[in-house]
């Protein structure tokens, strides 16, 4: 998101049918409703809103950022309290039950694949000005080298 200017985060135009902050309210909403009493009430909460988190929005940077943190916060807080013992009871989400770790894994890959969406829409807006999240094109070498010197201590200035 700091790659993109507040218009930029707003646009879902360009291939890009959700723009960056209608995923951020998606996201945000479904961290909420999931993690708020994760382990005694159904994570679908009757006052969550879906349709209105992917209606299309204008927000400040501020708005955007404060939402974001907002669903996160929610789940780091649900996962602090859980214990090991926890990982195996039962919850629901939309009255389907599952194990703790089965909705973990439900979470994660919902929102992994959003935070996808939002690269993409970042990458086709920016274009050659984008900036790679992880090793750029053609440093893969250097990349791995620079980690396995530091991996064994050696300098890797070295060899």
């Amino acid at each position: 998101m700091d790659q993109l200017t507040p218009e930029e985060l707003c646009r879902g135009d360009e291939g890009v049918r959700s723009s960056v902050v209608t995923l951020v309210w998606h996201i945000a909403g479904n961290l909420e409703s999931r993690f708020d009493r994760f382990l005694t009430t159904d994570g679908e909460k009757p006052w969550r809103d879906r349709d209105a988190e992917l209606e299309d929005r204008v927000a400040t940077r501020a708005e955007i950022l404060h939402r974001w943190e907002s669903g996160w916060t929610k789940l780091f807080h649900a996962l602090e309290e859980l214990s090991d013992a926890d990982l195996s009871r039962r919850v629901r989400i939309r009255a389907q039950p599952m194990s703790v770790v089965e909705a973990l894994h439900k979470a994660l890959g919902h929102i992994s694949y959003h935070v996808g969406q939002m690269v993409y829409a970042g990458k086709l807006i920016r274009g050659r000005a984008w900036e790679p999240l992880s090793v750029p094109m053609g440093q893969t070498a250097e990349y791995n080298r620079r980690l396995m010197g530091e991996a064994s201590g050696e300098d890797p200035g070295e060899g």
